[in-house]
C-alpha cells in the first residue's frame, strides 16, 4: 500500500523514511536496516511460520472431511444413517465453527498463537479419535459439534497470523500455499483412507473407525510439537533478534500503518468493524467480499467428491485413488496463480479467472451424464477453479485490512460468514439425487456465478474509495495523528490493493 505522501520504502535492504508516520522513535531504523538482508530475513520467517501452520491446517481439514472417506467404508450402514441424517451430521459441524471464530481470534491475540493454535489442534484431534468409537447417530452428532468448536480458530487464526508478518505484495504466495493445505489434505486423505480402509476388521473395528482413530491420534501427537514450533506475532517472535523485529515492524508500518498490537479489542471495537462502510458501494467492509459462494463450493467438493466418483462406477479403493489427481492439479494451478498475482501486485483478475474455470466444470457436470471420462475431467476444472480462487479472495480482503484490531475481527468474520455456505452445501448433494446430482450442480453453478459478481462489486468499491482518498475526500482526513494511527485501512492515506 501505500501511505500516499507518507511512504516508507525498503530498497536494497535500507529503510528510507520520507515524512513517515513512524515518528522520531524510529530514527535509528535506517542504520540498523543496513545490517539486515531482507531476502534472507524473509526466508527465515517463511521457514519458521509457513510449514507449521500448513501442517496444522492439513490435519484440521483432514479431520473435518475424512467423514466422506469413512462413508465409503461403511459408516452409514453401521450407524444406520437414513434420509438426511448424514447431511445433518455434516451441517452441525458448521454451527459452532461459525459462532466461535471471532472469539477464537480474540483469544489467540491474548494468549498468543503458539499456545492457542496447538491447544485447539490437540482438542480437535482428540475429538476425531472419539469419533471412531461412536455407536449411533447421536454420538456422531455430538463429536461433529465439538469438532467444529475446536477447529473454529484454525483458518481465520492462521490467515490473521500470516497477515501480521508480510506486506500485501508478497503475501499471496504464502496465503495460497497455506490454503493449498486443503488440496494436499484432499490428496493425502484419499491415499491414506485407501490404505487404512484395508485394516477393515482388525481388532474388531471396521475400516471407517480406523480412519478416525489413526488420523486423530496423528493430529494429537503433532500438536505437542506445534506448541514449540508455531511462532507468535512479530512483536513477540523469539527466533528473531531485536533489530530484526524492529525491521519487520518498520516494513509493515510502511505498508499498512501501525499494527496496534497492544490495543485492547472490546465489544465496541468489534461492532465498529461491522459498521464500517466502503463508500460508493454501500455494503459493510467486512462482508463486501464474502466467501459464502466459494465456501459452498469448496466444502461441497471436499465432502462429496468421493461419493460422486463412486457413483461413476468405481470401487471403494479406486474411488479413493482417483480422487487424488484433481487435488494435485489444483495445487499446481493455485500456486501458479498466486505467484503471478504477487509479481503483478494485482488480485482481481486472478480471482475471476479461476472462477470461469470452475463455471466450465460445473456446467459440464450439470449437462453431461453418460461420459465418465468427460465427467471426471470436469472434476479437475472444478477443483482447480475453486481451490485457486478462494486463497486469492481471502488474501485480497484480509490483507487489505490494517492493524491487529481490524484483521482479528475481519478475518474471522470473513471465514465465519463464508461458512454459512458450508451449511448450504451439505444439503446440496443428497442420496436420492444420485448419480446426476442436478440440484447440487445447479446450486454450485449459481454460487460460483455469484462469486464472480461479488469480486466485481468489491473491485469497484475499493477502486472508487481509492479515488476518493486520492482527491482528499476521506471522512477521516481531519483526524488527529494519534487517531489516524488506530484507523488501519481507514487511514486517509491508505490505498487498497486491487
Amino acid at each position: 500500500m501505500d501511505l500516499d505522501g507518507k511512504s516508507a520504502t525498503i530498497t536494497q535492504n535500507v529503510v528510507a523514511m520520507d515524512a513517515s508516520p513512524l515518528g522520531p522513535s524510529q530514527a535509528g531504523t535506517v542504520e540498523k536496516a543496513q545490517k539486515i538482508n531482507e531476502r534472507r530475513l524473509l526466508a527465515k520467517i517463511d521457514l519458521r511460520l509457513i510449514p507449521f501452520i500448513t501442517i496444522l491446517y492439513i490435519l484440521a481439514f483432514l479431520d473435518r472431511v475424512n467423514i466422506s472417506n469413512a462413508v465409503i467404508f461403511g459408516l452409514g450402514e453401521d450407524l444406520n444413517l437414513g434420509g438426511l441424517e448424514y447431511n445433518t451430521a455434516l451441517t452441525i459441524f458448521f454451527v459452532p465453527y461459525i459462532l466461535f471464530e471471532i472469539p477464537s481470534n480474540l483469544l489467540m491475540k491474548k494468549l498468543r498463537p503458539h499456545l492457542w493454535l496447538s491447544l485447539c489442534m490437540f482438542l480437535f484431534g482428540l475429538v476425531t479419535c472419539l469419533q471412531g468409537f461412536v455407536q449411533n447417530y447421536s454420538g456422531l452428532l455430538a463429536t461433529r459439534f465439538f469438532l467444529g468448536a475446536f477447529e473454529a480458530g484454525m483458518v481465520p487464526g492462521c490467515f490473521y497470523l500470516i497477515a501480521m508478518w508480510y506486506k500485501r505484495e508478497e503475501a499471496q504466495k504464502r496465503c495460497s500455499f497455506f490454503f493449498s493445505a486443503t488440496i494436499l489434505a484432499g490428496a493425502f486423505g484419499g491415499l491414506l483412507a485407501s490404505a487404512i480402509g484395508k485394516m477393515d476388521g482388525m481388532q474388531g473395528f471396521r475400516g471407517w473407525r480406523w480412519i478416525f482413530i489413526l488420523e486423530g491420534a496423528l493430529t494429537c501427537a503433532i500438536s505437542f510439537f506445534c506448541y514449540f514450533l508455531i511462532t507468535d506475532f512479530p512483536e513477540e517472535a523469539l527466533f528473531l533478534t531485536e533489530d530484526e523485529r524492529e525491521f519487520v515492524r518498520a516494513r509493515l508500518l510502511a505498508d499498512v500503518g501501525d499494527s496496534g498490537r497492544e490495543t485492547h479489542i472490546g465489544i465496541r471495537d468489534i461492532l465498529d468493524v461491522f459498521k464500517d462502510f466502503v463508500p460508493g458501494y454501500g455494503q459493510p467492509t467486512c462482508s463486501s467480499q464474502q466467501r459464502n459462494p466459494r465456501t459452498n463450493l469448496l466444502v461441497g467438493y471436499a465432502y462429496f467428491a468421493p461419493t460422486i466418483l463412486k457413483d461413476l462406477g468405481y470401487s471403494a479403493i479406486q474411488t479413493q485413488l482417483r480422487s487424488v489427481p484433481p487435488w494435485i492439479c489444483a495445487f499446481a494451478f493455485a500456486m501458479t496463480i498466486a505467484a503471478v498475482s504477487d509479481h503483478l501486485k494485482h488480485r482481481f483478475a486472478f480471482a475471476v479467472l479461476p472462477i470461469f474455470l470452475a463455471i466450465s466444470g460445473f456446467s459440464i457436470l450439470l449437462t453431461v451424464h453418460d461420459n465418465v471420462k468427460v465427467q471426471y475431467t470436469a472434476l479437475f476444472l472444478v477443483a482447480m477453479g475453486c481451490y485457486s480462487a478462494v486463497p486469492v479472495v481471502a488474501c485480497w480482503f484480509n490483507l487489505n485490512l490494517g492493524g491487529h484490531r481490524r484483521r482479528a475481527v475481519g478475518s474471522a468474520w470473513q471465514v465465519g460468514f463464508g461458512n454459512l455456505g458450508g451449511i448450504i452445501s451439505t444439503y446440496s448433494f443428497i442420496t436420492k439425487d444420485a448419480p446426476r446430482y442436478t440440484k447440487g450442480y445447479a446450486i454450485s453453478l449459481g454460487f460460483i456465478c455469484l462469486a464472480g459478481v461479488s469480486c466485481v462489486a468489491y473491485y469497484t468499491a475499493i477502486t472508487m474509495e481509492n479515488k476518493k482518498r486520492k482527491h482528499g475526500r476521506s471522512k477521516y482526513l481531519n483526524a488527529t495523528e494519534m487517531e489516524k494511527n488506530e484507523l488501519g485501512d481507514l487511514h486517509p492515506h491508505y490505498r487498497y490493493l486491487r
